[in-house]
């Protein structure tokens, strides 16, 4: 048998397996779609099971990179590189990690198979869930280097253990284990890590690890548990199995063949993470470093909530909420285990409170009011003190101070004047103020605050926080429509460039993103929005005025200044998730015509099965849930409210398993790239005059059904209540 014949034994006799049935769900994934950036962070192609502890990609910049960085054992944080490697000895030199050549790489959401230094050895991989198998097959013996590159090694025959310290004080434990005995061992340490080289006699050898973040004696606990075999081609038949489960959830009709790959590889994309903890009733905190019993609620981290709140997890809300009352359960936890704070980009290692606001308190709005079981009171407590006793600064964790007072008292936060050194020591010197970011995504929280406080029955601290999340207006500059910063004394800051506001990623009074954008940045108040702009009218013409202006500049000098904002269609970017709900906006001043040729405009534009398919960074689902709901027809413009807005479905038909046993349809006769106007709406049979559909409706079960057309139909949706 060839080199390459292993890989494609796996290959063949899976996707023979598939076209016998015909196409599934998990067929249609392509994990290379986006993995060369247009300027940021490309995606990159996951292997691991739905939300699995274990997870690997192959160690490279991008698509384009020329060389592996040895071959991955587990990617602990999002984005992060493997903690431990598994090189192929080369040529004499004795090293940890061996860079390597690839070619013939095939890889799905469960398997991965490459050849690696110009062809010599032929790898295949397939994980579980705490842990995985490798099959490495050459022309002649192997020699395999494991490397831990900040920690240490032990090898003991055919079994390999060691531990890396990931951040702070966790760390990651492995267990590995080879079917064939190593003809010669050695451990090596040195400043550059520690590492077994192991000299098999076979030309063929099987490996098969567990990991743990509790211990070593736990890493071959999983791995015991978890695998008796060490065969790739059954581990991968296994997790073809569980993706197909996961992703049949959601099945779609009609569409082109592309329309499918971008859809099932969004979806996808949605259970990279966060990733369940939980071994074997236990679990690791990074927020008292200590391990816990998870009491039959399985812990889970790893979740940007910045990105993730305004569609994951509405998203994983209608298709598993169990899942969902777990992971908000967890955030619990971090609370109670740490310093009382919601934790606001839960990681492995522990919080890095990225970005700005503290968004975690709008997914437990949003589960709170769509009917999840949560403990009410425990996560209005941890809300409450993160949200007032933290400092409001971007990415950081410090007490609130002096800037933060001010904004409580004055509503807003104040802005430095153009030039001025900051003197503030809770701002970071890079992130900067944000001032205009920061008052807009905290007004958000306070209404999120109140909904939650509502759910909980505390009457009076619910009524508090609506008014306080009133105070986005403080900003509003009715001279030229645009939030714009203040300062201390209460005056605009003079001279802002709305197009190419000051700093990088304009991150002196936005973030990441022009005025244009944080515009329309009022999830929770949008009729107070469209009355600030003068009106449905003029608000549709302001929308416009976003789409129709050009950048006012060169690509090269717009970019190097705000290289999250591509994506572009005008001064809109399709790149960055305060984006994502503008083009629903149209549905709320009598235009939902509008919404849907912007919602199949961004769709083809910018989502495409291709290297290049994603406008900027994905974010581990964060950008790819609204392509699902969006595909599917709908979008959860703000969470913290039941009630999504309808768009442009890009099927004929949806149907998605409800775990209430129930089915939901949205029917779309006739759809296509050309069709994709609302002409009228029924659901269940009764005629639906609005742009909008509830979640209780949704969640009953039932047909949405939309009849489609080529033209705009200027009066379906704009009954009185979405004016």
């Amino acid at each position: 048998m060839s080199r390459t014949a292993s890989c494609a034994v796996l290959i063949s006799v899976l996707l023979a397996a598939s076209c016998q049935r015909g196409k599934e769900p998990v067929d249609y994934v392509n994990p290379y779609m986006g993995n060369i950036s247009h300027l940021l962070v490309p995606t990159f192609p996951t292997v691991q099971l739905p939300g699995s502890m274990l997870r690997i990609y192959p160690e490279r910049s991008d698509y384009t990179s020329e060389l592996l960085n040895g071959l991955p054992l587990v990617v602990t944080n999002h984005r992060e590189k493997s903690a431990f490697k598994l090189s192929v000895k080369q040529g004499d030199s004795c090293q940890p990690v061996y860079p390597v050549s690839y070619d013939n790489e095939h890889l799905t959401p469960y398997s991965w198979d490459v050849s690696i230094a110009d062809g010599s050895v032929d790898v295949s991989f397939a994980p579980s869930h705490q842990s995985a198998i490798y099959k490495l097959s050459g022309n002649e013996p192997l020699t395999l280097v494991i490397a831990s590159l900040c920690g240490d090694i032990s090898a003991d025959g055919n079994l390999i253990k060691g531990r890396q310290k990931v951040s702070g004080e966790t760390t990651v434990y492995l267990c590995l284990e080879s079917a064939q005995e190593p003809k010669t061992l050695r451990t090596v340490k040195t400043e550059e890590g520690s590492y077994a080289i192991l000299g098999y006699a076979e030309s063929t050898v099987n490996l098969r690890y567990g990991v743990s973040f509790i211990g070593e004696d736990q890493a071959e606990a999983n791995l015991r548990r978890e695998l008796s075999h060490y065969s790739v081609e059954k581990l991968a038949a296994a997790g073809r199995r569980e993706w197909n489960r996961v992703l049949s959830r959601i099945k779609v009709k009609g569409g082109s063949e592309d329309d499918k790959t971008v859809f099932y590889t969004s979806w996808y994309r949605c259970f990279e993470r966060p990733v369940c903890l939980s071994e074997d009733g236990r679990y690791w905190s990074a927020w008292d470093n200590a391990v816990h019993s998870d009491e039959g609620t399985p812990f889970y981290t790893d979740d940007w909530l910045w990105d993730t709140y305004r569609a994951t997890h509405p998203l994983r809300i209608i298709t598993d909420p169990a899942t969902e009352e777990a992971i908000l359960a967890s955030f619990i936890r971090m609370a109670d285990q740490g310093n009382g704070w919601m934790p606001t980009f839960p990681e492995i290692s522990g919080d890095t409170r990225r970005m700005n606001s503290n968004h975690t308190v709008a997914t437990f709005a949003d589960a709170a009011v769509k009917g999840l079981h949560l403990d009410l009171d425990a996560a209005l407590q941890s809300a409450y003190k993160c949200l007032t006793e933290k400092t409001l600064a971007p990415w950081s964790d410090a007490p609130a101070g002096a800037l933060d007072r001010f904004f409580w008292e004055n509503g807003y936060y104040p802005a430095l004047p153009q030039g001025e050194a900051e003197s503030d020591p809770t701002v970071d010197s890079f992130e900067r103020r944000q001032s205009v970011a920061v008052t807009l995504g905290t007004a958000y929280d306070c209404w999120c605050l109140s909904r939650l406080a509502s759910a909980a029955g505390k009457d009076s601290l619910a009524q508090e926080y609506l008014e306080k999340s009133r105070r986005y207006a403080t900003l509003f500059n009715p001279e030229t429509g645009f939030f714009h910063p203040k300062d201390k004394d209460g005056n605009f800051i003079p001279d802002i460039d709305y197009n190419f506001p000051p700093g990088l990623g304009a991150r002196d009074y936005y973030d990441e993103n022009n005025a244009w954008i944080y515009r329309w940045d009022v999830q929770h108040d949008i009729p107070g929005l469209v009355a600030m702009q003068g009106g449905p009218e003029a608000f549709c013409v302001a929308l416009d005025s976003m789409f129709a202006t050009p950048l006012g500049r060169s690509k090269f000098e717009f970019f190097s200044r705000l290289p999250d904002h591509s994506g572009n269609i005008g001064q809109f970017s399709m790149a960055n998730e305060p984006s994502l709900h503008i083009p629903y906006l149209y549905n709320y001043a009598g235009a939902p015509w509008k919404t849907q040729k912007r919602i199949r405009q961004m769709l083809r534009t910018w989502f495409r099965n291709d290297l290049m398919g994603v406008p900027g960074d994905e974010d581990g689902g964060g950008m790819s849930a609204f392509v699902v709901f969006s595909s599917l027809g709908l979008y959860p413009v703000t969470p913290g409210l039941a009630e999504y807005s309808i768009g442009s479905p890009l099927f004929e038909e949806a149907s998605i398993q409800l775990p209430n046993g129930k089915r939901f349809t949205v029917k779309a006769p006739g759809a296509s790239a050309d069709a994709k106007y609302i002409q009228s709406a029924a659901l269940n049979g009764e005629a639906l005059d609005r742009p909008f559909l509830s979640h209780s409706q949704l969640m009953a079960g039932g047909e949405l059904r939309l009849q489609m057309g080529t033209r705009p139909n200027f009066s379906w949706g704009r009954s009185d209540e979405s004016e």
